[in-house]
């Protein structure tokens, strides 16, 4: 039997200690036809091992309904990369953080106010144990002990950065054992004094997470777990980007020198990320330190694979690096996937948001402005409307507590936007017969790292009228994970003129293909919103940047005719987009 082990200061595997290559691609974030590729040129960098973060909201979207196909069919992920002849570290645990849409928890937990996260909490426990009875069968004909790749797998994740609550990770660790995980478990953490004392878990070997300084990280964990191989399970080898930031890159040779350090001190290591991907649809996460941070659609992580999965320097660097210290073969890469530009593809259909509620969702009567969890929602956007009596002179609209920005319609007319890291209020008279009040609200991402995870979207305490709460709402879930409804007009001239604030449209085009390559859109004269092509969510644009192209992956377009539709919160100065075979990262 083949297992993982631990002895003195090793990993032993079926008896020859092994020192961890392993590289970070999380399959939900690369189309499964890449699977393959990507797991390839992870070989043939010099890695033995891949690891993957397992997004408990991709394979639970919606409560008691599992996917594991598509983007979730982790089982293939697994199988490929054994096939390969690849260990497997796989982390499970409910929580992954990983900048990904609240940490990987499903946002239907939000529905019960009452419930704690990431805690000895029974109503969570329970929702946490009919995942595990779900996914964790799944995993056991693929453990190492079962002949499988996966030689580990984690109980939960940086623990100690936002708890102390023992009970929690041992119940965790618990019940991956009764459910036959007999693989070698872990923790990991950052190597300080807090996050060590509140990850740790008795039995159970701890792993430190770090970009630099490895020496520093290494003395402190063994000061906590004096015997044991050392491993950065994270090594942050780059970054990720926020919307309205610069975009973020680490030069390869301060890699390759950080490498080398952590090498020399005898270490195993788990390059996070080894290619980072994308966040399709409404998958990307934010931060929230002094203010709220959405991250934007890429995750290239200015890493080892770029997002479209080409090696950049940082892969040639650490290769060089990893030669000296074990075999590798003469490098043989995959055939380069094709980039190609199609060019501009002009918008010929216009549906506006107003006029096709009907067609999207079905409207909620409520006394308050309910948040998106309370109404059965989980992502997207969601519409208040309700009617304001006159007159009345002089006063501003609050929106208290918006989650995340909000575009604001008085009588159908732009009447400002409210931001949650820019909260002002928005001036407005009513005339004596009232007014039709609609305000448009967009989730950009749950918070997924941190105290504040708790983040519920929508309107989250209530709308006034200078002190005066708004009551007696209509509320319009607005989720957009299938647009085919939609009922098309041709465009209106008058919504494409510069600068000028129109309401929410969704606009169509199509383009031919003769032969899929991957290809890159491009939104110059757009202002903020959401790309779809053939169905499929391609994630958010914003012209605040970094980033100024979408990726698009040959094996979502087809041959023949492909359709884009983009909902376009703004107007645009330009009804058409450009197909290029260049990225643009900011």
């Amino acid at each position: 039997m083949a297992e993982l082990k631990v002895q003195g200061n090793d990993f032993v595997y079926e008896g020859t200690p092994l020192r961890i290559l392993s590289g970070s691609i999380h399959y939900f974030r690369v189309v499964p036809e890449y699977w393959r590729d990507r797991l390839l040129k992870l070989k043939a960098c010099g890695f033995n091992t891949v690891e993957t973060y397992v997004a408990w909201n991709i394979h639970e979207p919606d409560e008691g309904k599992f996917v594991f196909e598509g983007l979730g069919d982790i089982e293939e992920f697994i199988r490929i990369a054994g096939e390969l002849g690849l260990h497997v570290i796989v982390r499970p645990s409910p929580y992954i953080c990983a900048e990904w849409e609240f940490g990987g928890l499903p946002a239907w937990l939000l529905a019960d106010s009452s419930m704690r996260l990431r805690c000895f909490d029974r109503a969570y426990l329970d929702k946490v144990d009919r995942y595990f009875d779900e996914l964790l069968p799944r995993l056991k004909p693929l453990l190492c002990t079962n002949g499988g790749p996966i030689i580990a797998m984690q109980i939960e994740n940086e623990y100690g950065s936002y708890g102390n609550d023992k009970q929690y990770l041992n119940y965790l660790k618990d019940a991956m054992i009764r459910r036959g995980i007999d693989v070698l478990l872990f923790t990991s953490d950052g190597p300080e004094d807090h996050m060590l004392q509140g990850g740790m878990v008795d039995g159970v070997l701890e792993t430190v997470n770090f970009g630099s300084r490895a020496k520093e990280a290494f003395a402190k964990l063994r000061e906590y777990q004096p015997e044991g191989p050392l491993m950065c399970m994270e090594f942050w080898n780059g970054w990720f980007d926020h919307w309205m930031e610069e975009h973020h890159t680490r030069p390869a040779e301060d890699t390759a020198k950080a490498l080398e350090e952590m090498l020399q001190e005898g270490a195993s290591v788990n390059f996070y990320m080894f290619h980072g991907g994308t966040n399709f649809g409404f998958y990307n996460g934010a931060n929230h330190g002094q203010q709220f941070e959405p991250t934007v659609t890429s995750y290239d992580y200015d890493t080892l694979l770029s997002e479209w999965g080409d090696p950049t320097p940082k892969f040639y660097a650490v290769r060089d690096v990893l030669s000296r210290y074990v075999d590798l073969p003469e490098l043989v890469l995959p055939e380069p996937i094709r980039k190609k530009a199609y060019g501009k593809v002009e918008m010929t259909g216009q549906a506006g948001l107003f006029d096709q509620l009907n067609n999207l969702s079905q409207p909620i009567q409520s006394t308050c402005p309910e948040p998106m969890e309370k109404v059965g929602q989980n992502y997207g956007f969601i519409l208040y409307s309700t009617r304001i009596s006159g007159p009345r002179k002089g006063f501003e609209l609050v929106l208290q507590d918006v989650r995340d920005r909000a575009l604001v319609f008085a009588n159908g007319k732009y009447a400002g936007t409210v931001e949650r890291w820019n909260p002002a209020a928005i001036p407005l008279d009513i005339p004596a017969e009232g007014l039709q009040l609609d305000v448009l609200v967009e989730n950009m991402g749950r918070v997924n790292y941190g105290p504040l995870m708790r983040d519920t979207k929508g309107i989250t305490e209530g709308i006034r009228l200078g002190n005066q709460f708004l009551y007696h709402w209509t509320i319009r879930p607005l989720p957009l994970k299938d647009v085919s409804a939609l009922a098309f007009g041709p465009l209106q001239a008058d919504g494409t003129a510069a600068g000028k604030l129109t309401a929410p449209a969704f606009y169509k085009g199509t383009f031919e293909v003769n032969e899929r390559a991957d290809t890159f859109i491009r939104l110059d004269g757009w202002t903020k919103g959401v790309v779809y092509l053939n169905g499929f969510n391609l994630g958010r644009y914003w012209e605040v940047g970094p980033q100024q192209t979408l990726y698009v992956p040959a094996p979502l377009l087809k041959e023949g005719s492909n359709e884009l539709v983009i909902f376009e919160l703004h107007g645009t100065s330009k009804p058409a987009v450009e197909l290029l075979d260049t990225p643009d990262l900011g």
